[in-house]
């Protein structure tokens, strides 16, 4: 799905929003209203971009801004160059932009620029966690850090035209959508979790106390679409099926209102996933799933994403496919906007 031509407003969490203004040669941004840079472009090809002004002590927030913007109008750009007579410190050491050969020039890599969490995320994540090796269940893993509450992941999808969010599970609060989804005959053909409101409540609340799983739920808009379980994959049943990092994370995937299936959507939720399990901990090198194996068209939708069927094996109660994609891989083909 490709972006609107006349893409100009980008809209950020917290209810703050971007504003660009494109002529042939120039692109103002604005934050809020207010100026935040003017970008001098160029239409030859490797040319690089200058800034012409920005606003008094925003120079890290413009760069910024003005590389959002550039990306997300154009989802096949992977490297933007700006010539700059100086950078904020901070903004190399962020990894926002690289220097060059060419003195006075910087690049902003696609690939680094998905990687900053900050506006994404609304914790701080678990990468700044230490890490401690223990045991538990007869697998040494590393201590997890304390499961965050609330929403976790926002942004706005310039594709779909909508904000894509992810929060925590509240029991109460999502019992009743949950035991609904689960007993529709198409998810209980994949997930066989049919049963009363006290079961899913026993369900959910057996893993809201399991420190390896975090259950989500999706929201287009801020209504719930989707509820999905995001597990270290070192303490899980999967770990004895392939070489598990210690940082692994695996994925439970549920699409519980029919409206809100369909390829693109799959694309800008699965993509929001992948994203915000590789922010949450830098040290995550690898997203992985088990669908059943008969799930052709999950695994296709998967493979959409840059997801690589590795291989089928035998759980006690299916015949899975172990599909994975790596960090490198995600951003590399990276087509957020």
């Amino acid at each position: 799905m490709s972006l609107p031509n006349d893409l100009s407003t980008l809209a950020l969490p917290f209810g703050r929003c971007l504003h660009a203004d494109e002529s042939e040669n120039r692109v103002s941004v604005s934050l809020d209203g207010q100026p935040l840079i003017h970008l001098q472009l160029s239409r030859e090809h490797d040319a690089p971009l200058q800034v012409l002004e920005h606003a008094s002590g925003a120079l890290a927030q413009g760069l910024w801004a003005g590389c959002y913007w550039l990306f997300a109008r154009d989802p096949d750009c992977q490297r933007l160059t700006l010539q700059l007579a100086e950078v904020p410190t901070e903004v190399l050491l962020s990894g926002l932009l690289l220097r060059s050969e060419v003195a006075g020039q910087f690049r902003c890599e696609r690939t680094l620029f998905w990687q900053l969490p900050q506006p994404w995320l609304a914790h701080t994540g678990s990468g700044h966690y230490p890490q401690q090796l223990v045991m538990s269940g007869g697998k040494r893993h590393p201590l997890r850090a304390p499961k965050p509450q609330g929403e976790v992941y926002r942004r706005f999808d310039a594709r779909l035209g909508a904000w894509v969010s992810l929060r925590t599970v509240d029991v109460e609060r999502d019992l009743p959508r949950f035991n609904r989804w689960q007993n529709n005959p198409r998810v209980a053909s994949f997930w066989q979790e049919q049963g009363s409101l006290e079961q899913h409540r026993a369900y959910l609340e057996k893993l809201a106390a399991d420190p390896h799983t975090v259950t989500l739920i999706g929201c287009f808009d801020d209504q719930p679409f989707a509820y999905f379980e995001a597990y270290w994959v070192k303490e899980d049943r999967l770990a004895p099926f392939y070489d598990a990092g210690d940082y692994d994370r695996g994925i439970h995937m549920l699409v519980g209102e029919e409206n809100h299936r369909g390829p693109h959507k799959v694309a800008s939720w699965l993509s929001a996933l992948v994203h915000y399990l590789f922010l949450d901990d830098p040290r995550t090198q690898r997203v992985v799933a088990e669908p059943r194996a008969d799930n052709a068209k999950m695994i296709g939708y998967m493979q959409g994403q840059g997801f690589h069927h590795e291989k089928e094996f035998d759980f006690p109660h299916k015949r899975a496919a172990l599909v994975m994609v790596g960090r490198e891989r995600f951003f590399e083909r990276c087509s957020l906007a």
